[in-house]
């Protein structure tokens, strides 16, 4: 094994996008893999970065969800071998800290460092001119090359295409465990879903899968509206009111089980509409990040205690990786959850900026980036 060169997007400081740039890779280390991606989900996270609303340590090679093969490998790393087909998961999972005992592997402690990309022995892989790079989320899919923990990739199968691996990573989970898991939708429940992007589509699926009677999107874009009715919304509005006014109709005053917040970023007048449209016991369960200057979940006391309404975060949808990625792509290979569907637009390494553009152009349910070789 020897360092290499690869090409990645950097973001060198908020509000200038992505550059690409060439950065020298070490060799992996003790527990650490060295992965050549084929694909790379375009996740709203990492645009929040170059918008400013992450906090994280800059220059960072974008990029979180990522699937492709292990290229070499550290000393004493068991997980996967040379040749492994693997996607990574945003938050590892070493299954032996406490969070990972108690059955929560999306609080592995060993995710500490995803702001800075850092490893947990203070070093970096990345590098260029002397300056260290750290990789999102310690990964840096937004790479030809990057080195990884061990605890951060999970085997796939052979028949399961790249592009579809990438987007388990982070996003299908994320979404379907939000409403599975952490909001925990029942059959005959109504859900309310703001935001049917890339997350909030599959927040969509999984309510759907968990047999809610009404599935209610709110999104302000036709094209999003009509994709989320297609994975099995049952209704779709652009206006929160609208929806309020509708909900309240087809449950007969008693509202909302659920509201699950799945936009581009969270805002107050989002949160207080969200706990609004929740009845007795309703639950709204905040998934997308807000503003970074701003605190998004002001709710008056009166409105949680009057009804036992609860409000919580959700994180990686409480999913486990290890357990929730395998059968999350056993249910697409059964066609019981469409990932495939979610995918808009593919692009190189080159388009990334182009792929956010027409993310926010609001042209792209989910988009890839297809890695050359």
């Amino acid at each position: 094994m020897a360092t290499i060169t690869t090409r990645a997007a950097v973001a060198h400081q908020a509000h200038t996008g992505w550059e690409i740039t060439e950065l020298q890779l070490d060799d992996p280390k003790e527990h650490e893999v060295r992965i050549k991606f084929a694909a790379s989900g375009l996740c709203h996270s990492d645009d929040h970065i170059t918008h400013g609303d992450a906090p994280v340590r800059m220059p960072i090679v974008g990029g979180h969800e990522g699937a492709g093969w292990v290229e070499s490998v550290g000393p004493n790393v068991t997980r996967v071998k040379p040749g492994d087909r693997v996607v990574c998961s945003y938050i590892p999972a070493c299954g032996a800290c406490r969070p990972c005992s108690l059955g929560h592997q999306n609080m592995c402690v060993k995710g500490l460092n995803a702001g800075t990309g850092m490893f947990l022995d203070g070093t970096y892989r990345f590098h260029k001119d002397g300056e260290d790079y750290g990789g999102f989320c310690s990964l840096g899919t937004f790479s030809e090359y990057a080195v990884v923990s061990e605890w951060a990739v999970v085997p796939i199968p052979d028949d399961i295409p790249f592009e579809v691996a990438s987007l388990v990573g982070c996003g299908v989970p994320t979404g379907w465990g939000s409403a599975v898991y952490a909001a925990g939708v029942k059959p005959g429940d109504t859900v309310v879903i703001f935001g049917a992007g890339g997350v909030g589509s599959n927040a969509v699926q999984g309510a759907r899968y968990a047999g809610a009677k009404n599935v209610v999107v709110i999104d302000p874009v036709e094209f999003k509206r009509d994709n989320a009715l297609s994975l099995g919304a049952t209704h779709a509005f652009a206006d929160p009111e609208e929806a309020h006014e509708f909900i309240v109709e087809e449950t007969w005053g008693q509202l909302a089980d659920h509201a699950i917040m799945t936009p581009d970023a969270v805002t107050e007048e989002m949160v207080n509409r969200a706990v609004l449209m929740t009845g007795k016991g309703g639950k709204t369960t905040i998934t997308a990040v807000g503003h970074l200057t701003e605190k998004a979940v002001h709710v008056h006391a009166g409105l949680l205690i009057s009804y036992q309404r609860q409000i919580r975060g959700a994180l990686f949808g409480d999913c486990n990786p290890l357990y929730d990625i395998p059968k999350l792509l056993g249910l697409y290979r059964r066609g019981d959850l469409k990932i495939k569907e979610l995918i808009t637009n593919t692009y190189t390494l080159d388009q990334v900026n182009d792929a956010y553009d027409d993310l926010h152009a609001g042209k792209n349910i989910r988009s890839v980036i297809l890695h050359e070789g």
